[in-house]
């Protein structure tokens, strides 16, 4: 299967529709659905079967998808670092990371990694868990920091530390009076907190089961300073990681929770792909970022 065939392979799982598939690549219906039964042809079996204006993919294509996509994915990896190349974007390195470790930990590893590389170019992406796992794992960036530690298949997971699960409260709220707030403390306050899905949903529901309290958010978040306009505006409480600098928002205060729960800052690369020298100098500017974070974040409890 040549590359362009692969790329409208994929697009029609996605999409389901040939007219859909043909909008997202930008060619016509027609061109579309030549280049899949050309495809099939060389395959010598059919990718999909018709049923009510819908591309129903055969027994053949599902079993071919997952495959697919990640070539597809490391395709479009190499483009993009040809396009850098001819750029003249060769001195570039590219991080991927959950919002929390963007906002706390990348801006002064980038801080420290500038005074010794002034003319390399840094590529700070933002993105979900899962989604930086991928961007690592097909190489779109070779580095990945985020705040789950789980083993995962071709991905070398390394513990950085542990941020502790923290309280923010409005500055005018009675709880900012306390210098630690626990599940007691709570129980008759809306509470904006993580989905139960998430590991800190996981860790406070365990927790708050232990101390036969329940841990049931009114506005669920998946990131951490999803919370913060919710407390500002007085829509409640919030348990949140600790990473971000939450006393230099205003308005807000940070109090201490209880008991004392922590989630992991783990730095992500591929297993058996060397880091290049330079993303080996931002590793190592992660490394002493985050500690340092971490080490101001528990003076700051």
């Amino acid at each position: 299967m040549q590359a362009r065939q692969l790329e409208v392979f994929c697009m029609v799982m996605r999409c389901g529709t040939v007219t859909g598939a043909a909008q997202m690549l930008n060619i016509s219906q027609p061109a579309l659905s030549q280049i899949l039964m050309h495809a099939e042809d060389q395959l010598g079996f059919k990718l999909f079967t018709r049923v009510r204006a819908k591309l129903v993919p055969t027994r053949e294509a599902e079993e071919l998808y997952p495959e697919a996509e990640r070539i597809f994915a490391e395709i479009g990896a190499l483009r993009r670092r040809t396009i850098d190349m001819r750029f003249g974007r060769t001195g570039l390195i590219r991080i991927a990371a959950s919002a929390p470790p963007a906002m706390a930990i990348v801006p002064k590893a980038f801080s420290a990694f500038r005074d010794s590389h002034p003319d390399t170019v840094v590529r700070s992406l933002i993105a979900p868990l899962d989604n930086v796992v991928e961007m690592v794992r097909n190489g779109d960036a070779p580095i990945g920091i985020v705040m789950n530690n789980m083993p995962r298949h071709g991905i070398q997971v390394e513990t950085l530390g542990n941020a502790e699960l923290i309280c923010v409260v409005p500055k005018d709220h009675r709880l900012a009076r306390q210098d630690s707030i626990g599940f007691p403390d709570i129980q008759n306050e809306p509470l904006i907190s993580y989905r139960v899905d998430t590991l800190p949903g996981q860790l406070l529901a365990g927790a708050a089961e232990v101390e036969d309290h329940a841990f049931s958010p009114a506005i669920e978040i998946d990131i951490s300073i999803t919370a913060l306009p919710f407390v500002r505006d007085g829509f409640g409480i919030a348990i949140v990681d600790g990473l971000l600098p939450w006393e230099q928002f205003p308005g807000l205060a940070r109090r201490a929770f209880l008991p004392r729960l922590t989630v992991p800052v783990a730095l992500l690369t591929k297993k058996d792909m060397p880091l290049t020298t330079t993303h080996a100098a931002m590793r190592d500017c992660l490394r002493e970022a985050c500690l340092n974070v971490l080490c101001a974040g528990s003076i700051n409890q």
